[in-house]
């Protein structure tokens, strides 16, 4: 039986990161190493204290999360950086280190991939069938996760009303994939770009990323789990794929845990900046429960045809799209045009009283000098050839290892 928690008592944060090569700073299709060096033998989960470690769908990627529910978010960085440390310490006979950021910028999926071969490998396998998942939007990307429970349906409704509103600007707190196979993307969050489609075959599974109007478990399942279970029907004969797992929406609601994932985020350089991000969206989560910007009705009232745009613009211009929507700044108290960092700024004035000063100089930093993916542009300027690439996320590298952030 899992234990069920109310509104904001308890969270879980998941990050992704990928092992490169020292020398030629390819991706490493090396975790199944990693892990047996930790655990001296292939240990797909490994509990190690406060943080867990396990695989993802391709062999270059290791996710570390929160080893079950936390109360809060405040220790978390230290948490993550210290088995950062520890897993680069794992890493060095190898040969290969850590590096943060939501895409590899000189990776080419097509000759780089290697799908993960051990635990789960026949779901992936048959996703790999079904998407063929060589492509950027499945083998090259790095996220950071938000894990929100709720206790019942009331609560649900609440918390998915207020999650579907926040969606469409994160791209401007998080994007950090500019750059793909050496070139710029012209896309800030170039992963989200591909998430939208990644799925197209079936195309349930994504939908408008922005998840329907669905306010209780019995609505949730009829609009949009039952939907997908009848669409990958004929591609899953022997029924192995769980339709919780097949829910690809920028936000999906866990009713097998009581919980909603937040999928939207590109993960950072370092825990500091993604746990800053991290605890300041759960803050404007409670103003927005609270009804300190517009009352439920007004949040629930929102379509994901109305939201859309607004999240399409902010995956390719992250902080400086500017949101048309008059409405939706009314939501949020603003009268005049505001672009999406304005927005952020705005909110973290409102909310800055209840975050744990820890995250204050993190979080200033990406307001004043833009998201990662801004910042990088910044570094490589128009020298983006490999070779200043690589120098760039070198520099990346060493902010994971500082728990720093990238100032170019």
């Amino acid at each position: 039986m899992i234990k069920k928690y109310h509104l904001f008592e308890v969270y879980g944060i998941e990050l992704e990161y990928m092992l490169v090569n020292n020398k030629t700073f390819k991706v490493a299709p090396q975790v199944d190493e990693l892990l047996t060096l930790k655990a001296g033998q292939l240990e797909a989960d490994i509990d190690n204290g406060a943080i867990a470690w396990s695989n993802e769908l391709v062999a270059h990627v290791i996710e570390l999360k929160t080893n079950g529910p936390v109360k809060n978010t405040d220790d978390l960085s230290d948490k993550f950086h210290a088995n950062i440390l520890e897993i680069d310490t794992l890493l060095q006979p190898l040969d290969l280190q850590l590096l943060g950021s939501a895409s590899h910028p000189l990776m080419n999926p097509n000759t780089d991939t290697q799908l993960w071969k051990h635990s789960y490998s026949k779901v992936y396998a048959l996703y790999n069938t079904i998407f063929n998942c060589k492509g950027h939007g499945w083998s090259n990307v790095q996220s950071t996760h938000i894990n929100l429970p709720f206790y019942d349906d009331k609560e649900f409704e609440k918390l998915h009303a207020a999650i579907r509103i926040i969606l469409p600007i994160l791209p401007g707190l998080s994007a950090s994939s500019p750059i793909l196979e050496g070139k710029i993307t012209g896309f800030k969050d170039t992963r989200l770009e591909f998430y939208k489609t990644n799925q197209k075959e079936i195309p349930e599974l994504t939908g408008l990323v922005i998840p329907e109007r669905t306010f209780s478990k019995l609505d949730y399942y009829a609009t949009i789990l039952e939907p997908i279970k009848r669409a990958i029907q004929p591609y899953d004969k022997d029924k192995i794929l769980d339709q919780h797992f097949l829910n690809s929406r920028g936000a999906i609601a866990r009713f097998d845990r009581n919980a909603i994932e937040i999928r939207l985020l590109d993960i950072q350089e370092c825990p500091r900046a993604d746990i800053a991000i991290c605890a300041l969206i759960i803050e404007v989560l409670k103003a927005l429960v609270n009804k300190e910007f517009g009352t439920m009705k007004d949040q629930k009232s929102w379509t994901k045809e109305d939201l859309f745009p607004i999240l399409n613009d902010s995956i390719k211009h992250a902080e400086n799209s500017k949101i048309k929507n008059k409405d939706y700044l009314k939501l949020f108290g603003l009268k005049e045009s505001s672009s999406v960092g304005d927005l952020w700024k705005h909110l973290y004035q409102s909310v800055k009283p209840k975050l744990h000063q820890s995250h204050y100089i993190a979080i200033e930093l990406i307001l004043k000098e833009g998201t990662l993916a801004t910042r990088i542009l910044k570094a490589v300027g128009t020298e983006n050839n490999d070779t200043h690439i690589i120098s760039v996320y070198r520099q990346l590298q060493k902010c994971l290892q500082a728990n720093e952030l990238f100032q170019p």
